[in-house]
């Protein structure tokens, strides 16, 4: 199963395509399990593009080890969580429309969070 295609793993900026494999395998899993598309808002990062848009200096992207899903609504978040936590992800975050999802070994494991825009 392949839910997803190489251009979609790409740094926007320069083609940059470090995806690792575990991480591609697992979110085949959960796009399967989650029973509805996963539109990357980003996956892999090149140093400047991961500055442009204000990433951490120690971005799991950069790593090739996390994506940011886009979602619709309460049911498309419950359904996509749903499966990035079937599928083993065990560092999930969670913004206005998209989730973040990485499994960086090198990071705590065990955490969910949401970022500035979900806090109100």
């Amino acid at each position: 199963m392949n839910f997803f295609e190489d251009w979609e793993w790409e740094c926007p900026c320069c083609g940059k395509n470090n995806m690792q494999h575990e991480t591609k395998v697992m979110l085949d899993v959960a796009r399967f399990k989650a029973n509805t598309p996963f539109v990357l808002n980003s996956a892999c990062r090149c140093e400047k593009h991961n500055i442009e848009v204000k990433g951490s200096p120690t971005s799991s992207h950069l790593k090739g080890l996390a994506v940011d899903i886009k979602y619709n609504g309460n049911e498309e978040r419950y359904d996509i969580l749903n499966g990035l936590i079937y599928a083993g992800f065990k560092r999930i975050g969670i913004g206005g429309d998209y989730i973040h999802a990485d499994n960086d070994k090198s990071k705590t494991a065990g955490v969910i969070w949401l970022y500035d825009e979900v806090v109100k």
